[in-house]
């Protein structure tokens, strides 16, 4: 992992700059959702253009924690799993999982189809950070899961046998890793399962992203409207599978373009992605820009921008990223029903609201959502990251526009996207010269 200082103020950018080409990393959401099921199925499977960051190795270690033989290659993006053919080897195993939401919430669904006592932890911030729906949902097909706290968010402590299958609720409003949770795993219950969603579904992308993996590795699903799930039991088949680059880090390189009037090429993401996050070059074209979309790269030219109105429950991780955006737009921007985004890393509506503040923003705080009136000039300011990766990435854009923009802790990109600093620095660099 790069070695950061504590704080990194970036230079700005001097105008519109040549076209350029850039990959990002593979998908944090895919490279975890890819782990969980390929160390459940019989056989091996290798993942190529796997993430290496904080959340993946957590994962990583929490399997091979539970025995499962697990060989990650940083250099060359490729992870080798040895499925346990659901035979989840070890009988008893504490995971450590920091402060990554896909790790908790999918670990404890997988260990539940196991035979043992499992305990999950993490950091303070990870303790506040709620599971209490998913732990009910998986009592309720035969485990034992408390919160040891009696705070509904962790530790947890799950003392497996199994799960029966039958019927199971969960809540759809708070974070749709409990569902995605308890699809991957339900496969392996001893009888089919009908999973309902109480209340609207946030993020839905993403559980579509999770059937999309579930599928490919050989297990397919009945999905009623989103509203129901039925899973019959079924076994995931090794295999090799390519990891998507990520599209939520993508929003960045995309923002670069709108923000500079420049022309940025992110490949490897186009038509064919399963991610939901791709769509943000939407707003950015509702917005004024120009978007060239083809089946495995997409291209955004800057332009003018002007604010807009936004429904991001589906697009919610690319949320500050926009926000930022919004900074730099005529009129203001009002971004819409995300209250679920209150529970990640850190409070990011608050968090968002503080920061755009420090630059001079006029913010409206909402329970779901925020109103930003963008400042007549971007004020110098030192921004507070709250542990979070995307406040620092969606901030650092603030600095290509506006002299003294200083980002606080820049290392906890470590999180989702370690190189991002250095990404950050090539892609001026190559781009320095004038359109």
């Amino acid at each position: 992992m790069p070695d950061y200082p504590p704080e990194i103020t970036p230079t700005p950018w001097p105008g519109p700059t040549k076209p350029s080409t850039v990959r990002v990393p593979g998908s944090k959401s895919l490279t975890n959702r890819a782990l969980i099921v390929a160390a459940l199925a019989d056989g091996p499977s290798t993942l190529t253009g796997a993430l290496d960051s904080d959340d993946t190795r957590v994962m990583v270690d929490s399997l091979q924690r539970l025995g499962i033989q697990v060989e990650h290659d940083p250099a060359s993006c490729v992870i080798q799993i040895q499925g346990c053919a659901n035979k989840i080897p070890r009988n008893e195993a504490d995971l450590y999982i920091a402060n990554s939401g896909t790790s908790l919430r999918f670990l404890t669904a997988m260990v539940a189809t196991g035979s043992g006592t499992f305990r999950l932890d993490g950091t303070p911030r990870m303790r506040e950070r709620p599971v209490m729906d998913l732990l009910q949902a998986l009592n309720g097909l035969g485990a034992d899961a408390v919160s040891d706290l009696k705070t509904g968010c962790p530790p947890v402590t799950i003392k497996a046998s199994g799960l029966d299958g039958g019927y199971a609720f969960v809540r759809g409003d708070v974070s749709s890793q409990f569902l995605s949770g308890l699809l991957m795993a339900l496969p392996y219950s001893r009888d089919t399962t009908s999973v309902e969603v109480e209340g609207t579904l946030v993020s839905k992308p993403y559980v579509a992203m999770t059937m999309a993996v579930m599928e490919a590795f050989g297990v397919r699903i009945n999905n009623r409207k989103d509203r129901r799930f039925d899973i019959r039991p079924a076994r995931y088949q090794g295999r090799t599978y390519a990891i998507e680059p990520d599209a939520s880090a993508a929003s960045y390189m995309f923002a670069l373009a709108a923000l500079t009037g420049s022309t940025i090429t992110v490949e490897g993401l186009g038509t064919d992605s399963i991610q939901g996050d791709i769509a943000f070059v939407d707003l950015l074209e509702h917005m004024g820009c120009t978007v060239a979309r083809e089946k495995t790269s997409t291209t955004v030219t800057g332009a003018p921008l002007r604010g807009i109105d936004v429904d991001m429950n589906a697009i919610s991780d690319t949320v500050m990223t926009l926000a930022v955006v919004a900074l730099f737009a005529r009129g203001i921007t009002r971004i819409r029903n995300v209250a679920h985004i209150r529970h990640k890393e850190t409070d990011r509506l608050a968090a968002l609201a503080t920061e755009l503040r420090k630059l001079g923003a006029t913010v409206e705080e909402h329970p779901d959502g925020l109103v930003i009136f963008p400042p007549e000039a971007v004020k110098k300011a030192r921004i507070a990251t709250y542990d979070d990766h995307r406040m620092a990435m969606s901030f650092a854009l603030a600095g290509i526009k506006a002299p003294g923009v200083t980002i606080l802790d820049p290392a906890c990109v470590a999180k989702t996207y370690p190189g991002f600093w250095d990404d950050f620095a090539s892609l001026r660099e190559s781009a320095a010269s004038p359109a």
